[in-house]
């Protein structure tokens, strides 16, 4: 804020990276092959069209045993994130360090397949049968039956878990 003489000024700086995040759409299967390569379904590949040319980097994830899929632009801008972290704080360097354990470029070929490492395919258990969950910008990469026992978990009650996560009394139009 700035008083000059009798008005007051305020100005405001909106910093604009130019990223703009893609919410994906869809749960697709596909297989895998030998050689661990998958075809991108067209359903993803329409939403993906803008960053197939830049390509992806395919990691492990946090929280999962699967692998997580990020569009160059989107991890880009984490890793902006990631690099304001002091490297001399040990436990920022830890997290930088697993955070960053096995991650890979990878870019679509002629046919709109992606080559996952094998490193990566072993982390996440994948065999022939492979899901691709999207999940807000990313895509997850899960083995079939890994995934179905996940979403399918009875020990989690999505309901609470949704009221939990979701429900905040600032949110809340009934507040019991």
């Amino acid at each position: 804020m700035v008083k000059c003489g009798k008005k007051w000024y305020i100005f405001v700086f909106i910093q604009n990276t130019g990223v703009k995040v893609k919410n994906l759409i869809g749960m697709y299967e596909c297989n895998a092959d030998a050689k661990g390569r998958l075809m991108l379904p067209s359903g993803l590949k329409k939403q993906l069209s803008a960053e197939l040319q830049q390509g992806f980097v395919v990691k492990r994830s946090v929280f999962n045993t699967c692998l997580e899929l990020h569009p160059m632009s989107g991890w880009n801008s984490i890793m902006d994130d990631v690099n304001t972290l002091n490297r001399f704080v040990k436990k920022n360097n830890d997290f930088i360090r697993m955070f960053t354990s096995g991650v890979r470029m990878v870019e679509p070929d002629s046919t709109s397949r992606i080559q996952i490492p094998k490193d990566l395919i072993n982390f996440a258990g994948i065999g022939k049968k492979v899901v691709l969950a999207s999940v807000g910008s990313i895509v997850e990469i899960w083995d079939k039956e890994q995934y179905e026992l996940t979403v399918n978990d009875s020990s989690v009650d999505f309901g609470v878990l949704a009221e939990q996560v979701m429900g905040g009394n600032d949110k809340s139009v009934n507040n019991e």
